[in-house]
């Protein structure tokens, strides 16, 4: 009996005093639940290397947030994603960063009609607005991207934007003084590779999120909207203004594409249908959000109107017409026929949707 006890406790004392257990598969398979559910294992030395979670709270209303598998939210990688999204050193000659075309004041926003690229040479389309990006299921104005991921690849090599190479990039961004590190931190890799230079700025940009606006406010029982806020609203909601169509929902857009009357044919742009190749998409575009409108001027895919006036007074007058004029603008040609002091009260509630701490944070 006594050989029988002195036997367990030499196994018991070797078991114990082990502090985690033995990895198995060559370190692939997490042996325990408790563990990070952001860690990743490194397969070289068996060690399992821990990221914090970047939390946040589901805004009322929304579905789900469209967040990749391979790239989770983490502290690290958002905090990485910011840096590299203010640093020109994405750009070839160091002088054009992300934030140059996205700019905090604008609600990340271009307030020019178009973009101009360390060339000086000026895009096509308006630089959209980057806000509740990660509840999106495809990018750009005519939607030629599904995840934020492949389209962070396109500005720098863009001929008219950063024209830049990723091989360039991943040359100065691993000679760097700081980058290294923090990709370390970020992802637990020793290289940096164009891969994760986006998987970074992807989570920072779906770290951009705004649900603190005054109609959020108002939703919340916080505070009230004034008589004029409240019949814009109304008129928002009914066939009168007709908007609730395509900026229905808390995230006032539908994820769909569109021609809303701005031209007839032919088209200067085919918008969706150059990605297509359908004439029946010809003329459409990417229903933007109307959350931080107030800010994001100016307006459609190519900054044609620089104020709400203008837009409210393009779908007053009835827009254009063309073999692709969505059916929602049931008043082609005829128009909305608002007041003057229903223009006002529409624009009143548009500007409920202004998110001040978006802009200032």
């Amino acid at each position: 009996m006594r050989l029988f006890n002195l036997i367990f406790f030499f196994i018991f004392i070797s078991y114990g005093c082990k502090k985690d257990p033995a990895p198995i598969s060559g370190c692939t398979d997490l042996l325990a639940t408790n563990y990070n559910p952001n860690a990743i294992i490194s397969n070289d030395d068996c060690i399992y290397f821990n990221t914090t979670p970047y939390t946040f709270q589901n805004p009322y209303g929304f579905p789900n947030m469209n967040i990749p598998e391979n790239n989770p939210l983490t502290m690290e990688g958002v905090s990485l994603g910011e840096k590299l999204f203010n640093d020109p050193i994405l750009s070839a000659d160091n002088s054009l960063a992300c934030i140059s075309c996205h700019q905090t004041n604008s609600s990340f926003s271009d307030p020019n009609p178009v973009s101009v690229g360390i060339d000086n040479i000026a895009g096509n389309r308006n630089a959209s607005a980057l806000i509740n990006l990660g509840w999106n299921t495809s990018f750009n104005w005519d939607g030629s991207v599904l995840s934020l991921e492949e389209q962070a690849f396109e500005p720098v090599i863009n001929p008219i934007e950063m024209h830049n190479t990723w091989q360039n990039v991943e040359i100065t961004l691993n000679n760097h003084a700081e980058y290294p590190q923090l990709f370390k931190n970020a992802f637990n890799i020793d290289y940096i590779d164009s891969n994760h230079v986006v998987m970074a700025i992807a989570q920072f940009e779906r770290s951009l999120i705004s649900t603190n606006s005054k109609y959020d406010r108002f939703l919340r029982g916080e505070v009230q909207l004034n008589p004029s806020e409240l019949n814009g609203y109304a008129i928002f909601n009914s066939e009168k203004g007709d908007c609730f169509h395509c900026h229905g929902s808390q995230m006032f857009m539908d994820n769909l594409f569109h021609n809303n009357g701005l031209d007839s044919e032919p088209f200067n742009d085919l918008g969706r249908g150059k990605i297509t190749n359908n004439p029946n998409d010809y003329g459409k575009f990417k229903t933007p959000t109307l959350r931080n409108i107030e800010f994001s001027a100016p307006y459609m895919h190519d900054g044609r109107f620089f104020t709400l006036e203008e837009v409210i007074d393009h779908y007053n007058s009835g827009g254009k017409y063309s073999s692709t004029v969505d059916p929602l603008m049931k008043k082609i040609g005829v128009g909305l026929q608002l007041t003057n002091q229903e223009k006002e009260d529409l624009i009143a509630f548009l500007k409920t949707l202004s998110d001040t701490d978006f802009i200032n944070k």
